[in-house]
């Protein structure tokens, strides 16, 4: 899988959702804690944060590509890739699913 790649596949009967960031894997349940959405389907985007100047002012925003989100189709609910959670409510977390990579292929835990 290349990096920023995406994986989505049924095993047995979960659906695992796995993405490379950074050279490393994460999968996750592919089930939004919002309202059960399909999460990992749906868009990558960078974390937009707010320019802020010393004085309080904003400048508009910016993305932070350090910082990749998974946004679910649904609803727009959006979760880190890395930790699964939610940027604005830390209680909202996406299920996570054991990976790992081995020469002969991508194994998942369900």
């Amino acid at each position: 899988m290349p990096e920023g790649g995406r994986l989505v596949v049924d095993v047995g009967d979960r659906t695992i959702g796995i993405f490379r960031v950074a050279g490393k894997l994460y999968a996750w349940e592919n089930i939004c804690a919002h309202q059960g959405g399909p999460v990992c389907q749906g868009k990558i985007i960078p974390r937009v944060t707010e320019v802020i100047e010393p004085g309080g002012e904003s400048r508009g925003f910016a993305f932070d590509e350090s910082s990749l989100h998974i946004v679910c189709p649904w609803h727009g609910f959006e979760y880190d890739i890395k930790s699964g959670v939610h940027p604005g409510r830390p209680s909202a977390r996406l299920i996570r699913v054991a990976v790992e990579e081995a020469t002969d292929g991508i194994y998942v835990t369900a």
